[in-house]
């Protein structure tokens, strides 16, 4: 019976990298090593641990660079004190 799930598991798994953009990771690999690490000592839960890291660590990224954008267009902005 578990083998006639094999290759449906296998195609579902594979199925979002067929025809799908790249995304913009950033933040997720660190996020997701740290979170990984944590979640692996705090009971065994290194696959949770790491995809909360990865969302964390992308929104933190991302927040980041809201920043720093918004940092270059008020400073674009400003008038010279001359």
């Amino acid at each position: 019976m578990k083998a006639a799930f094999v290759p449906g598991a296998v195609a579902l798994a594979l199925l979002p990298m067929i025809g799908s953009a790249p995304a913009a990771a950033k933040g997720c690999l660190k996020g997701a090593l740290v979170g990984g690490v944590a979640g692996h000592y705090a009971g065994h839960h290194g696959v949770l641990g790491a995809i909360g890291g990865c969302v964390v660590g992308h929104h933190l990224a991302s927040e980041k660079d809201k920043r720093a954008a918004q940092q270059n267009q008020n400073s674009a902005t400003q008038p010279d004190g001359d």
